[in-house]
């Protein structure tokens, strides 16, 4: 597959109305593994706790559904952008969508031949959400979440299964439900 670059006319989230987020881990696997699961979108709702689900409409488009406030779902569209396989993958909503975000996920080599680094960017703009979505899908301190998705991401593909505290009779995970 050779380089993918497809752009939309309007950005998902506008130059200086977005927030930020980056977070990078090194995982013990080759970029190829890597790249190929994260670019099976149907895969990401294994790492991202807030995903119900992913289901790919075209090469560059798919549809997403997360978890809201009150047992509600949300639900929008994103385009790839931007796609270098093995190296990036770059997405934004589509427009007029009730989410606005816009983000990449980078593969290169570790030095040493360590694994792979693995830097995800994200962008949002928390005026294009109602707060209950906002808070649910990004949580207090969106970049921890980001973080908490890497971290299942690294642990799921270095050892086969992601951690979860579902089912436990204390932890994060029941706080957060019962609030």
């Amino acid at each position: 597959m050779d380089a993918t670059t497809l752009e939309e006319p309007q950005p998902a989230v506008q130059s200086g109305h977005g927030i930020k987020a980056v977070r990078a881990c090194t995982i013990n696997q080759p970029v190829e593994a890597l790249y190929n699961f994260w670019r099976t979108l149907e895969n990401l709702p294994l790492v991202m706790k807030n995903l119900v689900s992913v289901t790919p409409i075209s090469s560059t488009r798919s549809h997403w559904v997360a978890r809201g406030a009150r047992g509600k779902t949300i639900e929008w569209d994103a385009l790839i952008i931007n796609e270098h396989p093995n190296e990036l993958i770059a997405w934004k909503t589509a427009e007029n969508s009730d989410v606005a975000h816009a983000g990449s996920v980078r593969f290169r080599p570790a030095p040493g031949g360590r694994g792979t680094e693995v830097v995800v960017t994200f962008e949002y703009d928390p005026m294009h959400f109602d707060l209950k979505i906002f808070s649910r899908l990004f949580g207090k301190k969106p970049a921890d979440t980001l973080g908490a998705d890497l971290y299942r991401f690294k642990a799921l593909m270095e050892t086969g299964e992601a951690p979860t505290n579902e089912g436990q009779s204390a932890g994060a995970g029941q706080k957060e439900e019962a609030a």
